[in-house]
């Protein structure tokens, strides 16, 4: 009887420490290099910086992240979880608000889940055109 028990025994610690072996693999943080950054960006953050100061864009600013925070166009995709690094995508919106043109500040996986995400995005009008809208994306 005290052999079964100690056979239990080793199974059952054996058992814990597969689990435990499991659940460590899991909670490592795996390295990711920082991707390449796009070497047009800077050109088009300027175009969007251009447009303030400008009451009617600061105040379209708070419109279009309201629309785009009550519709949750961001996590459309599960685009967060293809890297650990943020994106900025500036979006390029003709009169009636519809995305002409994107362009995010790397290139990889994630910045492209992003541009195809918001490709067909209709934003409420904006007070002129075109008109740039950088989104920060965690």
């Amino acid at each position: 009887m005290r052999n079964q028990s100690l056979k239990f025994a080793l199974k059952c610690g054996a058992l814990a420490a597969m689990l435990l072996a499991a659940g460590c693999q899991t909670m490592t943080p795996k390295y990711e290099a920082p991707s390449p950054k796009n070497p047009d960006f800077a050109a088009e953050m300027n175009k969007f910086n251009a447009q303030f100061p400008n009451d009617k864009a600061t105040r379209y600013e708070d419109v279009s992240i309201k629309f785009n925070n009550d519709q949750k166009i961001d996590e459309k995709g599960h685009c967060h979880d293809k890297s650990q690094f943020p994106v900025t995508i500036i979006l390029q919106l003709d009169a009636a608000g519809k995305v002409t043109r994107s362009m995010t500040d790397v290139e990889n996986s994630k910045a492209e889940c992003f541009r195809q995400t918001y490709a067909s995005v209709q934003f409420p009008a904006p007070p002129i055109a075109p008109y740039r809208k950088a989104i920060l994306l965690q």
